[in-house]
């Protein structure tokens, strides 16, 4: 028990031994590190203080620039704004001293002006010195003339008066011209103004259509798969599309020949396909062709559809908006026919607003205005003018009667009973009569020069006529003898009016008479 109680007494002294122990060199190992701590703290305020300084220096010479580089600035701006100011009061300077220059120029000439004034009033006072001897004298003249003649008073009077008569006539044929002409200005002032307005309001294009098409290819060795085997092929694809084919010497080109723009298409459409796809015999060309007519008729709907909705023209019979779609096709003098009737619509639905007739109307006037010529392209062929097969397509697809009598009427072929008959009529002789719209016929165009040099002949005094500017100009030489001065204004007034009433002619014509006489002699 005592060797018990001694190990105890052993252990609890070694215990305290070695928990003193442990603290003294704890103590001291914590002491270490408070030192190395206190050292690298004063180490770390030393860099930071160091490179503090570092960014002071360098944000202070930043700042040193930065303020050079404003002071710079600002010292050009000044110089610009420096320079501007001179610049401008030299201007100023040039300015005033041409207005002093002006100025003096002004009363130079406001000087001259006086004196010419001052001038011009002497040489008043001498002409009416003048004037009142002249009067004298003619007084005198007259009474020596009276005693020459033996002219009593009242014969003297007799021819005064046919002279003033005379006079009075050829003074009263200008008046009457001079009447006429301002009569018709104001009569066709607001029509003119309408007119001008809605054609500037309007544009379409215009496409020439000629009788044939050329299709290019690639090379010329096609053109002998084209003809085939003792030309099989052609034959075959000028029977299946009722175009001709010419193939001559042209260098890699094939011309399609038709008066029909629609076979022409098909045509060139369907040997279009053949080239491509290298297949060329009957039986493919026959396929190929009904191919195509069948897309064109597809494209046909959709060019109808096409124009209404950018017409605006809703609910039409889908027979008439293939006969629209239909027009693309053909040409009237060389106007496509689906932008002259887009044309004549745009046309009568601004004219019907200008006039004020009403939103109603101006729909039925633009529907009218595209439907008016749906005659020239029937699916038959009929003994009918276009204008009243057109009228009997659209009464049988449901139009409305005004929208029937319109295109019936357009061409004179029926009574108008609609306000937009003659509004549409209006609007298609604009369309196919402004300058290059239309192609005329070389025939009826000398036809026309014939008839309107003929009806200058026809007057008495008329030695030669010459209708020249493509008709635009009638130039009437009279025979000096026969024709004086006065007759000739008065000639040239009846022959124009006598035009107006009875000729067909675009645009204006202008009349011009040309009296000459000469007087020759010889020096032998």
């Amino acid at each position: 028990m005592d060797s018990t109680i001694i190990v105890a007494i052993v252990a609890v002294v070694a215990i305290v031994i070695g928990t003193l122990l442990g603290k003294a060199i704890f103590s001291k190992n914590t002491k270490k590190q408070v030192e190395e701590a206190e050292a690298q703290a004063k180490k770390l305020i030393e860099d930071a203080k160091t490179l503090a300084e570092t960014l002071k220096d360098k944000k202070i010479l930043e700042a040193k620039e930065h303020f050079l580089q404003l002071k710079s600035e600002h010292e050009k701006d000044a110089n610009q704004r420096n320079q501007k100011l001179v610049e401008a009061e030299a201007r100023i300077k040039q300015q005033q001293q041409s207005n002093n220059d002006k100025h003096s120029a002004l009363q130079k000439q406001i000087q001259e002006n006086e004196n010419q004034k001052q001038n011009l009033e002497r040489q008043l006072e001498v002409v009416n010195i003048k004037r009142t001897e002249l009067e004298k004298h003619q007084e005198e003249h007259i009474k020596r003339l009276e005693k020459v003649a033996n002219l009593s008073a009242e014969e003297a009077k007799t021819e005064l008066i046919e002279a003033v008569k005379e006079e009075a006539r050829t003074r009263a044929m200008a008046h009457v011209k001079e009447i006429m002409e301002e009569a018709k200005v104001n009569a066709t002032k607001e029509a003119k103004k309408i007119i001008i307005q809605s054609i500037q309001r309007t544009g379409a294009e215009q496409t020439i259509e000629n009788a044939i098409t050329v299709f290019n290819l690639e090379s010329d060795e096609i053109k002998g798969q084209i003809i085939g085997r003792e030309g099989r092929n052609i034959r075959a694809l000028e029977a299946a599309t009722g175009v001709d084919l010419i193939i001559d010497d042209t260098p890699e080109a094939i011309v399609l020949s038709c008066f029909d723009p629609l076979r022409r298409e098909i045509a060139r459409l369907s040997l279009q396909r053949l080239v491509q796809d290298g297949r060329i015999h009957p039986a493919r060309i026959e396929e190929v062709v009904e191919k195509t007519k069948k897309q064109l008729e597809e494209q046909i709907m959709e060019i109808g559809e096409r124009t209404i909705i950018e017409l605006g023209v809703h609910g039409l019979h889908k027979d008439l908006v293939r006969l629209v779609g239909k027009m693309r096709f053909r040409s009237s003098y060389g106007q496509n026919l689906l932008m002259h009737s887009k044309e004549t619509a745009n046309l009568c639905g601004i004219m019907a607003a200008e006039l004020g007739l009403g939103q109603k109307v101006v729909k039925l006037a633009k529907r009218a205005g595209l439907l008016h010529d749906i005659g020239k392209v029937p699916d038959e062929e009929t003994e009918l003018s276009h204008a009243l097969l057109g009228a009997k397509v659209a009464e049988r697809c449901g139009e409305h009667p005004a929208i029937v009598n319109a295109i019936g009427a357009h061409h004179d072929e029926m009574e108008m009973t609609y306000i937009i008959s003659p509004l549409v009529q209006a609007c298609d002789a604009i369309s196919g009569a402004r300058p290059g719209a239309r192609r005329e016929m070389m025939q009826s165009y000398l036809q026309r020069i014939k008839d309107l040099e003929n009806l200058a002949l026809a007057y008495t005094g008329v030695e030669k006529a010459y209708a020249i500017q493509a008709g635009r100009e009638l130039r009437v030489i009279v025979e000096a003898d026969k024709v004086s001065d006065a007759d000739s204004d008065r000639l040239s007034f009846e022959i124009a009016d006598k035009i107006q009433k009875e000729m067909q002619y675009p645009g204006q014509i202008k009349v011009t008479v040309i009296r000459e006489l000469r007087a020759v002699n010889i020096a032998r």
